[in-house]
């Protein structure tokens, strides 16, 4: 099983092999340069892609700041879930924060998915649960921790993206000012 089938498997639950071959089979390599967008804020969103290298950072230009919504890493899908499913303009920029390797499936594809796999629209649906278990989850924790309880968890589970990253971004996803991080973290260090 390649690294692509497995985090399928992952995402959206056990299935058939032809079913799992049937998918797999629809996404294409496509390379990203650091610095390169997947999607601008505005656009459809017409693909969804799994990255198998290199960092990408979901974001949105504000009046006066960048917010960060996520940085996603290897073995995780990235998209405008939203924009892809029901075909609005995309809230999100999505850049190459590192050169990335990427397996991308286009929308059309995605959504032909269920003529060929049967039963593709419970696995759907266990793949957007699995979204929005991630979301509540992420939602809790900003609701319930300080500011450094969520540095500190944050960095439990992620120490490689603080040498990999602007840190301004990790603060930014943490929904604390640069300040406050750099505070926390210079605590944290001491």
């Amino acid at each position: 099983m390649t690294e692509l089938e497995q985090n399928i498997t992952s995402y959206f639950g056990v299935m058939k092999d032809d079913s799992l071959q049937a998918i797999s089979s629809r996404f294409q390599p496509e390379t990203l340069k650091k610095g390169d967008f997947l999607l601008k804020t505005g656009k459809p969103c017409n693909k969804l892609s799994f990255i198998k290298s290199g960092l990408l950072r979901v974001y949105k230009q504000t009046e006066d700041k960048e917010v960060t919504q996520w940085i996603s890493t290897p073995s995780y899908f990235v998209t405008d879930l939203s924009s892809l499913l029901f075909g609005s303009p995309a809230r999100w920029n999505i850049q190459a924060l590192t050169n990335a390797e990427l397996f991308t499936i286009s929308g059309g594809n995605y959504k032909s998915i269920g003529n060929v796999v049967p039963n593709w629209h419970e696995l759907e649906k266990l793949f957007i649960a699995k979204c929005f278990t991630t979301l509540e989850d992420r939602v809790f924790t900003h609701l319930s921790m300080t500011a450094e309880e969520r540095y500190t968890q944050f960095f439990e589970y992620n120490k490689e993206l603080f040498n990999q990253v602007p840190l301004q971004y990790i603060a930014s996803m943490l929904g604390m000012t640069a300040e406050t991080f750099s505070r926390i973290r210079n605590k944290q260090l001491s």
